[in-house]
């Protein structure tokens, strides 16, 4: 990529460091952009940018919003007594795609992992236990992943809100062991909620 002017080098460097992007991706949206039109480009840039100066982490649940709260803890036609928690903004979407839930959530922004340094102290999971204490919920449901992570992650809350006086249950059936939430389908998502099960601390 050495005959690469040093602009195209430098965009192709910043696509890189793009979560699973590889140096032959990077080179083909560097291309991409390229061979779109300056407008294109431009609303390209301009989103970017927007993105990075108006959405912001709800100071409710942690969701991504425009403003201070986002939507749905906004919303009055939604069971605040029904709590779920999920480790990111992106499982949301998915519950929510699902239409079978109509309660609250909380994003825990990651899931425990000793390996990488994460710990609850790296996690919303304070936040979580504020949140409990100040709420009447009467069940928490743990949506995390299926895999060693979120496995680890729903063991730790399920002890730490033992005494909650909430109901404490775990999506169950139709998520794969080792699948993520947000790729899962509708129809997996609803047969999970239906399947959810009591917690073991």
């Amino acid at each position: 990529m050495s005959g690469f002017p040093v602009s195209m080098m430098s965009l192709i460097e910043e696509f890189s460091k793009m979560p699973g992007i590889g140096p032959k991706s990077a080179q083909r949206l560097a291309f991409y952009i390229l061979r779109s039109s300056k407008d294109d480009a431009g609303a390209l840039a301009r989103s970017i940018v927007k993105v990075k100066e108006s959405v912001r982490f709800c100071r409710v649940c942690n969701n991504l919003s425009d403003e201070e709260t986002c939507d749905i803890c906004k919303s009055h036609s939604r069971d605040r007594s029904l709590l779920c928690v999920v480790e990111e903004p992106n499982d949301i979407i998915t519950i929510e795609r699902a239409g079978n839930f109509s309660g609250v959530y909380h994003v825990l922004l990651g899931s425990l992992s000793p390996l990488d340094g994460i710990g609850p102290s790296d996690l919303k999971i304070k936040e979580l236990l504020d949140r409990v204490k100040k709420g009447k919920f009467r069940e928490i449901i743990i949506a995390t992943d299926f895999n060693t992570e979120g496995e680890a992650t729903s063991l730790y809350l399920s002890k730490v809100l033992k005494g909650s006086g909430a109901r404490l249950t775990r999506v169950a059936y139709g998520i794969p062991v080792g699948g993520d939430l947000q790729y899962a389908d509708q129809a997996t998502i609803v047969k999970a909620f239906e399947g959810r099960r009591e917690t073991k601390a």
